[in-house]
């Protein structure tokens, strides 16, 4: 039988620090169950904080990365939009050039086309002057290219702005304008327009073609980065969060230990009282 003194209950000291031990490993679970983290602050695992953090923070860029891309392609969705419209007009005005270019046309028709002709090429000066998002206009003329940032190394995607009005950088060089009212008034001068119409419909085409390739590129960046983030955002997972199944297996266990300390203590604590019981037997 051990020694049992009345001075230093050394059962009970030893069952009170076991109980406080239970104890704090209980509320670590506790807490871990609360914030469904097994490692919340530096001072669960510092080395493993540290790392959650710059992860958490590279993950935070991602997301202005993903912002910008989908700026682009706003932007670029403008622009196509606004260069189909264009597409559709030149097709429009090609064939006006051409019916008027009949010499069996009469006069008041061909005029009448003329007026058609002028009106298509202010249609195409308001699309492109309209193409603007969030103040970027790719298809203006001196458009400035667009460089958008693509990664978390600083690389870039550039979309080259493609000039859509009616100029000589333009889609056509050599409008033949015949007069200052009317683009022609003859079935010559209306013959004149059909080269310019075809230079004009092979550079939108190529033109547009140029913008479609950028905006697939800035999709196929922005899908990476989506699967790049949830890779992350994985990763992070692993290193903080708490296996929820295994910390409720762990906090029935504590609950057991945690009661059966206390019993541990409350018997240690009873233990002076068998001197008394002997001294009172005597």
């Amino acid at each position: 039988m051990s020694n049992v003194t009345v001075n230093t209950n050394v059962g009970a000291m030893a069952a009170l620090q076991s109980l406080n031990r239970t104890s704090r490993q209980f509320r670590e679970v506790e807490d871990r169950i609360t914030t469904g983290l097994k490692i919340s602050s530096a001072k669960d695992n510092g080395a493993v904080y540290a790392i959650a953090v710059m992860q958490r923070s590279e993950i935070s860029s991602l997301d202005v990365l993903q912002r910008s891309l989908e700026r682009a392609t706003s932007v670029i969705d403008v622009a196509m939009g606004a260069g189909e419209t264009v597409a559709d007009v030149l097709n429009e005005m090609k064939t006006r050039v051409i019916s008027a270019a009949d010499t069996s046309l009469n006069t008041t028709s061909r005029t009448a086309m003329s007026d058609d002709f002028l009106d298509m090429i202010r249609q195409i000066w308001h699309a492109v002057k309209n193409a603007e998002f969030d103040g970027t206009n790719l298809i203006d003329e001196g458009a400035d290219d667009m460089v958008v940032p693509a990664s978390l190394s600083l690389d870039t995607i550039t979309v080259q702005a493609q000039n859509l009005s009616l100029g000589v950088d333009g889609l056509w060089w050599n409008m033949p304008i015949a007069s200052a009212t009317l683009p022609f008034t003859t079935a010559t001068e209306a013959a004149a327009f059909i080269p310019a119409m075809d230079i004009a419909i092979e550079r939108i085409g190529l033109r547009l073609s140029a913008l479609g390739t950028a905006a697939k590129a800035i999709e196929g960046q922005s899908k990476f980065l989506y699967k790049l983030q949830d890779a992350m955002t994985e990763g992070v997972g692993n290193l903080v969060d708490a296996d929820m199944a295994k910390e409720s297996a762990r906090m029935t266990s504590l609950q057991t230990r945690q009661s059966l300390g206390q019993q541990s203590l409350s018997i240690a604590n009873r233990a002076p009282n068998m001197v008394l019981a002997l001294f009172q037997a005597a």
